[in-house]
């Protein structure tokens, strides 16, 4: 079964960054598709605004076909969440925060509501991402909190991208994959208070995989 990774996307410079991030997990054989959430209130877009912006996002990685979806909810983190449930997705997409310094990582909102408790992996790209030239991964580095399942994404990533798996802390790192806590329910993501810190203070991009589940990047090569 293809991997499914979704990309958090409303056309701003952040979800660029995420739209950058998404095309690099998408290795040959995975499904990228973008998703914007529609509120019934607030500066949420209308139906026709929504699918133009995601065509656009689309277009402008020269992709236009790919899979897009417009959820309508008032609360984004429950919509995408929604969605994650519906589609089978593996990996939900954010860009950080608006204002996020370039090079830095902060998920906003709607990331830190599914960093507590999401049933996908969440990766946040940092700010300016989308702006690289060179997206490549030499060193994927590991905080695997006791969860076999964790070094395995890690490694499996690292395989597909030609890269290596080293210990957070013990050298450079070009992308962090984050284990869920102990504590965690099985097949949910929560992040422990190490590496909470540990993704705030990012400059690459991290992936958070929930407790128990494997991210195979394996058949992707």
């Amino acid at each position: 079964m293809a991997l499914k990774i979704i990309v958090s996307y409303d056309d701003t410079d952040n979800d660029r960054d995420a739209l950058a991030l998404g095309r690099l997990l998408a290795l040959p054989g995975a499904e990228l598709s973008l998703a914007y959430v529609r509120h019934s209130f607030g500066e949420s877009l209308d139906q026709q605004a929504a699918e133009e912006l995601l065509a656009h996002g689309a277009e402008s990685v020269g992709t236009p076909d790919m899979p897009k979806y417009v959820v309508i909810n008032p609360a984004t983190s429950v919509g995408l969440g929604e969605l994650v449930e519906q589609d089978g997705a593996d990996v939900l997409v954010f860009g950080s925060e608006y204002r996020t310094a370039k090079g830095l990582v902060k998920p906003g909102i709607s990331a830190h509501k599914l960093l507590l408790g999401g049933s996908s992996a969440i990766a946040v790209a940092p700010a300016g991402l989308w702006s690289e030239a060179d997206l490549s991964v030499a060193t994927v580095g590991v905080i695997d909190e006791g969860d076999p399942a964790a070094r395995a994404t890690a490694e499996s990533l690292a395989g597909a991208l030609g890269a290596t798996v080293v210990e957070h802390g013990t050298g450079r790192v070009d992308l962090l994959v984050v284990g869920s806590r102990k504590e965690a329910p099985e097949g949910k993501v929560v992040l422990s208070a190490a590496s909470d810190y540990a993704v705030e203070a990012a400059n690459y991009p991290v992936l958070v995989i929930p407790r128990g589940t494997v991210v195979d990047f394996s058949s992707m090569r």
